[in-house]
């Protein structure tokens, strides 16, 4: 543990909650692409869904170990654990705009019986990509890194062009 520890620059135990709710949305995450492929129903394909559940997870593990890499050097982040806590605020931001999105689009009225489907899709990538804006720096806030998500955000936003738009 001491080890992890020190990988991590992990100085609390509080901070361990980072890597542990990392570990169990990455298992959940390949779960849930598991179940995709195989019936949850029939109780002969239960040792495939885990057995493939666990390969999932350990091919995304070494995926984003592989991630933090190559980001370690561009991020800059006060602690390695951060980091964990950033591609979290990624994943949840990035899975609940999909969810916000319809309900907004609903709300506005605009419904894939009253447009054009090409216009349809157009608009909700739009609205989807606002809500992400909004509910990363809503989630970036819960989380505690709001700073690292503001200039993220900022670096974003002049890369897109609308640099003359930013302040600092």
């Amino acid at each position: 543990m001491q080890k992890f520890k020190t990988r991590w620059e992990i100085q609390h135990n509080w901070q361990l909650f980072f890597p542990f709710l990392g570990t169990v949305l990455l298992l959940y995450s390949s779960y849930k692409l598991a179940s995709t492929i195989f019936d949850r129903q029939n109780p002969s394909d239960l040792f495939f869904l885990i057995t493939t559940s666990l390969v999932i997870y350990a091919l995304l593990l070494k995926f984003f170990l592989f991630c933090f890499k190559r980001l370690e050097n561009k991020w800059v982040v006060t602690y390695r654990w951060e980091m964990i806590r950033i591609f979290i605020v990624f994943a949840i931001t990035g899975s609940s705009s999909v969810f916000v999105s319809k309900p907004v689009m609903a709300f506005i009225g605009i419904t894939k019986t009253n447009l054009n489907e090409i216009i349809y899709w157009i608009l909700y990538v739009v609205i989807g990509l606002i809500c992400y804006q909004i509910l990363l720096i809503s989630f970036a806030w819960l989380f505690g890194q709001s700073l690292f998500f503001k200039n993220f955000l900022k670096r974003f936003a002049k890369r897109m062009g609308f640099g003359k738009f930013i302040k600092g």
